[in-house]
Formats: C-alpha cells, structure tokens, sequence
C-alpha cells in the first residue's frame, strides 16, 4: 500500500496559538469557556493540566483566569465575564476576530448573512456580535425572500467551503437584495486544505481524515473526499485506525483538520508504516498528475454577478496564502512578548546588584531585579564578599530562565548546557554515547542526555522490529545520533541499531580474516591442538585456534565408539589430525584415532603362538568361527580346528556370543591374522583302526562306495580335509567375496 500525505497539516495558526496559550498559562484557578478547540485528544491533554473546561461564565469562580475559545464568543458572554471580574486571556483566532469586526460594523446599518451552521460555536459568536438584524443560512437553496430590498451583508463561517459559499451568494441575488456585499470571510488555511483534500481524494483510492468529530474543518474535508466518490475513513486518533479495512486499497490519502496536532498524523503514519505501508508526502507533481475531484458540497456556480459589490478584503486566495498567517502570528507573538519579557529556556546576560547571605540580586537591562540562591550559582562554594565585589564592579554573568511568573533565574544551569553543548558537538561527530531508558510512548523509547531529550525510534532500537518496548525501561542503551531536532527545545533523535550493526559488520569481518588466515596456515594430514567446545550424537565440535572443527565418531577409535564422551571430554584439549579441508563451506574434518596406534600395532607385544587365550565368537563363517580376543583383534578358529569330530557346519556346536577358550597355533601380526584352535585344549578322541575294506563299504580316503555304508572317519581323513579347507581370512573384517568363493570351488 502507498499512503498519500497532505503537506497542509497540524495547527492552523490560530488554533495553534490558543493552545499554546493554554499550556503556557499556570493551570491553578484557570477555566475554559467552552471547548477550547474541537480535538479530543488536545483537550483531554489541557484537562490534566488541571485546567477545567465550563460552560457558562457563572460557572466560573469570580477573579478566576477564563480562556474564550478559538471559535469566539459573542457581546454579551464577554459582559458577564467581565461582570464576574474574570481574567479574560482571548484565544479568538484572527480570522474568525476579523469576521467579527466586519459583523459589528457592518450590522449596525445593513442585514447580515452568516453562511455556516446554525449550531457551531463560531457561527454563535458572529451572532452575538451583531447589533442588528442578523440571519444564518446553512442550506444552499434555502429560501431567503427575507433579504428582497434590503441592504444585505454576506459573512462566511470560517471553515464552510468556497463553492457552499458562492452558492449561497448565488442564492441571495436571485431573491432581489436592494444591495449584496461580500465578504469572503473563509480561513485561508481552510481553502488551502480542501483544495488538497480535492486532489488527494482523486489521486486515491481511500481516504482517512484525522479530526474531532465536532470539527466544522474536518468533516467540509470528509465531505469533499465523499464527493470524488471514495471511501472515507473518519478517526480521531491512532488507536481508532482499522488498518484491517484498508489493507486491500492501493493507495489511501492522509489529510488532517486545522485542529489535528502534527504529532497525531505522525502516529497515525506510524501505525501504517508498521503494516509496512509506504508513506510519501504530495507534492506538485502527484497533486497534479490527474484533474481534482469535484470538490463541491453544492453545485459549484460562477462568482457572483456584477451588481453584487464585494468588500475589499484579503480573499482567500493562493496570493493570500504566505501574508495572512505570518501577520497574524507576528501579532500574537507580540502580544505574548508584552506580557512576558522573558521565556523559559532563554539564556540572558545579568548584572550583579548586590549579595546575601542566601544568595545575590541581578538585574537585566535595567528592568529585572530577581535573586538567584547561593545552589544555583556556578561556584564551588558561596562567598557573599566575594559576590559583593563583584557587584561594586558591575560584573555581569549568564544566567538561564527557568521559570517565568514568578520569574527563577539559574547560573548553573549555563554550565551544564554549555558542558551539553560541547558533549554535542561530539555527539554530531559521531560518537557513541549511553543513555538509561526512562520510559517509552507508542513510536519508541525515551531517555534524558544532559538537558536534552532523547528519543529512539522503535525500528532503531535492535535488528529487527521490537513488539515489546517496555522490557527496555532502566536498560542502558548504547546510541548514536540520527539527528537533532531543534523546533522547540533541541531533542536527540538516536539509533542503537546503527551501533549493533556496525559490531556486528566487525564481527564478521574479524571472522572472515581469521578464518582466512586459519584455512591458510593448515594442510591436510596435518596435526593440531584443540579443545572439546561440544558433543553431539554424530561427533564433537573441536575449537582448534578459535575456528570449530568436526571430529566424527567413527574417526575417534579404531574400535568404534558408541558415545563420543566414550573417548573424548568435555572442555579437555588434544592432539587431531586434519583428514579435509572444505574452504568453499568452511568446514574441516579432523581424527583423533588416526593418531592412535591400531590394536594390531601392539598385538605382538601381547601375544605369540602357543598362548592360551580367552574370547568371544562374533561371526561364524562355512569355514570357521571368529572369535575377539580383544577389541580390533579376532582370530579364526577354523572348522577343522573346533573339534576332533568332523563337522559340516560350525554352527552346529558354536553360537554368537559364546565365550571360549583356545591356541593360538598360527601368528602373523604383519598380515594381521591370528589362527586359533578349540581343539588343540581338548583330548584327542581314539580311534579304532580302519577295517578291511568291503564290498558296499565306504573305501579308504572317507569315500563311499556306490550302495554301501559309509565308514568311519580317521585322522588321516581329517588331515587330508584340511589341506583343502585351508583359512583364506585376512584381516580383521571377515574374509573377502573372492576369498570365499575360491574355497568354494576348492569344495
């Protein structure tokens, strides 16, 4: 999805101002008549500041501080303010002041015509103004017989649209005014934003609008969104957003009412960015890449006929745009500096009047006398004599302002920013510097440098997107700064991403060389040191010069191994032998047994012919059992070798697993071959002496006569068997497939 923001948003100056006023203002004993904007979201914030929020001026306490609200107010509600002795701070807005003024004068003498809705708050107050006859139209063909030959004056509502404006005034000739005089007394910042809501909604195929449900501004935007035939999506704040509605619309517009504080459509964008919704503001080129809607809650007519004469006042045009806002502005900051001579946060230079024993006066440009105690002077320790000379000679020092009304000065205060300052300027080179979490809010993470502000975006604050941003609250995070913004107090905008990335990118980098400089310092057939990290079922991981290497199980003994703890330890160093080495995959094998002298290496040390040993039979064969002697070593009993009595198959007297005794009568440890006798430690059986040989008796030799019986066999018999029933085993695995075969065609 790609989001479509209007460039026209947050405050409009007016209501900027009041609001600004209301936090400015000490919240003790101070009321607002009325609602001082129509944003929610504001308003809950100036309620707990303590500021209570009324209805009527008898609802106030006399000699109380009341704030008349953005919308304004009519004659009569200033009378019973004044009636009650209430401090009147006025947050009229400019433009709805200046229809007021054109109400007042012109309504003495002629009928006015308020084009708006009958129950807004603004459209009450122009009411009020008006010393004479006064008439509200909110219906474009309404109809106003009531104005035929009369000298009639047209007004605006501040945040009607131009085209209900003009209909209206359309409406007005036809019923035959003795004279019609207009004053386009529209918001410029109004017109400006539903000439963008026009685009926008053309350019889009949905539209969100972000205001107060009670916004005149915001629901003239929704309507104009409506009339360009999209879907409208009307929210207050970020937590009322249904992305789940949008996510099948390809492009959504984002515009917002002239009540709408910025740092709201900034919410509402990030809860759309974390839906990975691509967020790009308008510009001249996508606000004219296609004709606008018709952006028109009546018919759109043609300007008012010639007759009608119209008052020479700011229109709200695009020439009127860069003028109107800056004038007013410049006159609301001039009223505040009258009030206020100095603001918080400013850094002033002062000069010593005298000193105290708790501390010294100041004075500034002659008109500010104020003490500043001994705690906050820039001094080790207080010296009031010293403080006094300073004086006598007029010595001046810098001093902050940090509070107003009463006005609190603090020369400390200047060290520490200045020493904040200069922690800055090494900040902006690019240093790394630590802060502790101290809380968070829906964009991220929030902390305290110094002075200054810091905040970490939820996206820099790991790899990765964090769903839990309270578990960082009294963490240390380790920053570096993305940038410093500097439109109200100077606030540190950090990542601790960058600095995990950039560690990372070390690691790995550390990593590739030495693991090159490893792969290129081995062999194969190599011999290495290395110590047991971890086992698994399939071997152990070897750390050998900080690089992990595999030693399989079957490469750690001769024998074989069931469990690779059967021979190797944990945590315990070795000698290995490099087998392969796979640079592509970075990965070498080792062996531990290839080191290790095989169990025929040592057997002659063991045995020779004619001992007497003790095994195990592991494989009976057609020609003879093998029996371990020792682990890696077997030896071969041959068939003739099990017993004195002539056998057809071994199996017949021997089984797996049966342990026995026998002689080793045949010994060659350099072709590894043990040859074994059962026999040779069993009586030699007596045999009676062959017979004469007989017709159909077997002959000599154990052979059969056709028909006969077949005779007993002899030693004899047995020794010529022998010879070709001779051991071809070699080895310790068995004897070969060939081998195998060769004996059986010697059968």
């Amino acid at each position: 999805m790609k989001v479509i923001v209007s460039r026209d948003r947050g405050f409009c100056a007016g209501v900027k101002a009041a609001v600004e006023r209301a936090f400015s203002l000490d919240p003790v004993n101070t009321y607002v008549l009325g609602e001082l904007i129509h944003n929610d979201v504001v308003l809950e914030q100036i309620a707990a500041r303590g500021i209570v929020t009324v209805d009527e001026p008898e609802e106030i306490p006399a000699g109380a501080t009341v704030l008349i609200r953005a919308h304004g107010v009519g004659e009569e509600i200033y009378a019973r303010c004044h009636a009650r002795g209430l401090n009147i701070v006025d947050c009229t807005c400019p433009f709805v002041r200046r229809t007021q003024e054109i109400v007042r004068r012109e309504g003495r003498e002629k009928l006015v015509v308020i084009a708006g809705t009958r129950a807004h708050p603004e459209v009450k107050g122009l009411v009020g103004c008006c010393p004479g006859e006064v008439r509200v139209v909110s219906d474009p063909d309404e109809d106003c017989a009531f104005v035929r030959d009369k000298d009639v004056v047209l007004v605006a509502q501040t945040t009607v649209s131009e085209q209900y404006f003009y209909k209206i005034a359309e409406n007005l000739q036809k019923d035959a005014p003795k004279t019609l005089v207009i004053f386009p007394t529209i918001c410029y910042t109004t017109v400006k934003r539903q000439q963008e809501a026009a685009r926008i909604a053309a350019l889009c195929d949905a539209v969100i609008v972000i205001g107060g449900t009670d916004s005149g501004n915001s629901k003239r935007l929704r309507q104009i969104a409506e009339a360009a035939g999209k879907p409208v999506f009307g929210i207050t704040r970020a937590e009322t957003l249904e992305y789940e509605k949008l996510k099948n619309f390809g492009r959504v517009g984002v515009i917002a009412g002239a009540s709408t504080p910025e740092w709201l459509t900034q919410e509402v964008l990030f809860k759309m960015a974390e839906n990975n919704a691509e967020v790009q503001e308008t510009t001249p080129e996508t606000a004219q890449a296609v004709e606008p809607a018709e952006a028109v809650i009546a018919p759109e007519t043609e300007a008012p006929v010639e007759e009608v004469k119209t008052e020479e006042v700011a229109p709200a045009t695009e020439q009127a745009e860069p003028e109107a806002p800056k004038s007013a502005m410049e006159k609301i900051m001039d009223d505040i500096d009258k009030e206020e001579r100095y603001k918080k946060g400013q850094i002033i230079k002062v000069r010593i009047v005298s000193a105290t024993d708790e501390g010294i006066f100041v004075s500034g440009s002659g008109k500010l006398e104020n003490r500043i105690p001994k705690a906050e002077l820039d001094c080790e320790e207080y010296s009031r004599e010293e403080y006094e000379e300073k004086a006598k000679n007029g010595e001046e020092i810098e001093v902050m302002v940090v509070a107003v009304k009463p006005t609190q000065l603090s020369q400390k205060l200047v060290k520490k920013i200045k020493e904040d300052e200069a922690m800055l300027a090494d900040i902006e080179a690019g240093k790394e510097f630590s802060v502790v979490c101290t809380g968070t809010n829906k964009g991220g993470l929030t902390a305290e440098l110094g002075t200054y502000p810091v905040f970490v975006p939820r996206r820099e604050i790991r790899i990765g997107y964090v769903s839990d941003l309270e578990k960082y609250k009294g963490k240390t995070l380790r920053l570096r700064l993305i940038e410093i913004r500097k439109e109200r107090r100077k606030e540190i905008i950090a990542s601790q991403r960058v600095v995990l990335e950039e560690e990372k990118a070390a690691r790995e980098a550390a990593k590739a060389a030495k693991e090159e400089s490893f792969f290129s310092s081995i062999q194969v057939g190599d011999v290495v040191e290395g110590k047991v990290e971890r086992v698994t079922s399939f071997g152990a991981f070897v750390s050998v010069n900080g690089f992990d290497c595999l030693a399989h199980i079957s490469d750690l003994s001769w024998t074989g191994v069931k469990e690779v703890t059967d021979v190797l330890e944990i945590g315990k160093r070795y000698q290995f032998q490099i087998l392969k080495i796979d640079r592509d995959n970075k990965k070498v094998s080792i062996g531990y047994k290839q080191l290790q002298p095989q169990p025929w290496d040592l057997a002659a040390e063991k045995y020779a012919e004619g001992d007497i040993v003790h095994g195990r039979v592991v494989r009976i064969v057609p020609f003879g059992a093998f029996v371990e002697i020792e682990r890696g070593i077997d030896g071969l009993v041959h068939v003739s070798q099990i017993t004195h009595e002539w056998l057809e198959n071994p199996t017949s007297v021997l089984t797996i697993g049966e342990e026995v005794d026998a002689k080793i009568i045949a010994f060659n440890p350099a072709e590894k071959k043990i040859t074994l006798s059962i026999k040779a430690l069993q009586p030699r059986p007596e045999y009676e002496p062959r017979p004469e040989h007989e017709e159909g008796q077997q002959p000599a030799g154990g052979r059969r006569e056709r028909g006969g019986k077949k005779s007993r066999r002899t030693a004899q018999s047995y020794a010529e068997e022998d010879e070709y029933r001779e051991w071809t085993e070699g080895g310790d695995f068995g004897a070969s497939i060939s081998e195998l075969l060769k004996n059986d065609e010697n059968k």
